[in-house]
């Protein structure tokens, strides 16, 4: 399976056929998808008719767009025109196809990529982890007995294994990142705002993005999907330059880095602190970087975060849902639901006093530092089925959600953060290494993540599938 790039540029000089590229696609999906579940939509005929008109207009001498004849996955909590969108819920299940696509599809359509389905989410992105009782079981082409992770797993597993060069992408708490760490792949978790987002949750947390199987397809998928729309009235202006040009430009020599194992508070297993520590010290050699030794004391992110998720579920439940069918809900959703239903306002107060605090602590971190790097997860890929793992190096923890302690905190701050594949634990596995930078600094979180993957590039697929 070839780059996204790679296959664009090859589509719109017409050395190969939009048609062509589909058809491969849909056969390895047809001879993957049973084991992976990566898939839980397909709309072949509406795929042939895209990719069909990409390649008329480059016959007509046209270009298509910088993403020409690309199919892709569209994550089943985004909408595609002509498909449904079923949050990963059996109380939306089987619903007809929507009329119109996200802002952040229809961006991605005008600039020639192909939609062929939607990609398999736990219920409202609420799990680090891709099992549902509307669609079973999501599974990790590096084992399939493991998770590819969540909310992103189906989009993951789907380009892990080759099935389509990228997959839509959202990361509330990093679920993006999460699913790019467990399955070796990249990650961009976007500064808020920075592609559109008008259904956006109320804790203000999610950015939309791609997982991909390089630094520079990241690069232009936020080229075509960033920039402002009047509907989301926090997204910012366009940047001004190409992500695509400046990851191979951008002087980031002598910018301050800190390396962080745990961000104060959080254990996290030796399988993936340490190779993820030893590629933040290569990655802070090949690029230059100044490190600095920071003290870091947060007010706990997983917890400011946990309390502020809710809302968003909120957003999604329809009247008559719950409690009336709170039966229906899976496990997570409807404990939030539950502990959730009659939250007051002092306390919901509360939250939003700890998060100001919390973006203070994390202001003055970057005023000390340029980049924060860390594990992008504390624990290597765990079952499918879940749960996530009680037991992080020893230490029993409080809530399941410390298995994925260090992405949130660029969801509650609105910074931008990247995972890359940083190396494998003893069985295989992948691990990721996370790169924070400061707000609005997307360009030097890709363009090191540009420097890392030019050092040490990994596979861009998981053994034996592409």
């Amino acid at each position: 399976m070839q780059t996204v790039i790679s296959t664009a540029d090859s589509v719109r000089a017409g050395q190969v056929s939009a048609v062509e590229v589909l058809e491969e696609c849909l056969g390895r999906i047809e001879a993957a998808n049973p084991k992976l579940n990566a898939f839980v939509h397909l709309d072949p005929e509406g795929a042939r008719r895209a990719a069909t008109a990409v390649d008329a207009a480059v016959k007509a001498g046209g270009d298509p767009g910088p993403l020409a004849g690309v199919p892709f996955g569209v994550k089943d909590l985004e909408n595609c025109a002509g498909m449904p969108t079923s949050h990963g819920s059996l109380l939306f299940k089987g619903r007809a196809p929507v009329a119109e696509d996200s802002v952040h599809v229809a961006r991605l359509r005008a600039a020639g990529a192909v939609p062929v389905g939607k990609t398999a989410a736990p219920e409202f992105g609420a799990d680090c982890y891709t099992s549902t009782r509307a669609w079973g079981t999501t599974r990790n082409p590096w084992n399939l007995d493991l998770t590819p992770g969540g909310s992103s797993g189906g989009s993951a597993a789907a380009v892990a294994a080759g099935l389509v060069p990228f997959c839509t992408a959202s990361d509330g708490g990093g679920s993006t990142r999460i699913p790019a760490a467990f399955s070796g792949l990249v990650g961009h978790k976007a500064s808020y705002g920075r592609i559109p987002h008008p259904e956006a949750g109320g804790s203000e947390t999610t950015a939309l993005g791609a997982v991909v199987t390089s630094v520079a397809d990241a690069a232009r998928h936020l080229d075509v999907t960033a920039g402002p729309d009047d509907r989301d009235r926090t997204s910012l202006p366009t940047p001004g330059f190409s992500y695509e040009q400046i990851i191979e430009e951008l002087d980031v020599a002598g910018l301050r880095a800190a390396w962080s194992s745990d961000l104060g508070f959080a254990p996290c297993e030796p399988e993936v602190s340490g190779p993820a520590e030893a590629a933040a010290r290569e990655l802070i050699a090949v690029a230059g970087l100044r490190e600095v030794g920071v003290e870091i004391r947060l007010t706990d992110p997983v917890r400011v975060w946990l309390a502020s998720g809710a809302v968003d579920i909120w957003m999604d439940v329809e009247p008559g849902m719950y409690p009336e069918r709170a039966d229906e809900f899976d496990r997570t959703v409807r404990y939030d639901l539950d502990h959730s239903y009659e939250r007051t306002a002092p306390r919901i107060g509360r939250t939003m006093k700890r998060r100001a605090h919390l973006a203070k602590e994390v202001a003055a971190i970057f005023d000390q530092v340029d980049v924060l790097l860390t594990p992008t997860t504390a624990v290597p890929p765990f079952p499918a089925e879940g749960l996530m793992p009680r037991v992080i190096n020893g230490v029993e923890v409080a809530t399941l959600a410390m298995a994925v302690p260090f992405t949130m905190l660029a969801n509650l701050c609105w910074n931008p953060a990247t995972s890359v594949p940083a190396g494998t634990t003893s069985d295989g596995l992948p691990v990721g290494l996370q790169i924070m930078t400061r707000r609005h600094r997307d360009d030097v979180a890709l363009r090191l993540a540009r420097l890392f993957e030019q050092a040490r590039p990994w596979p861009r697929h998981a053994p034996g599938w592409a």
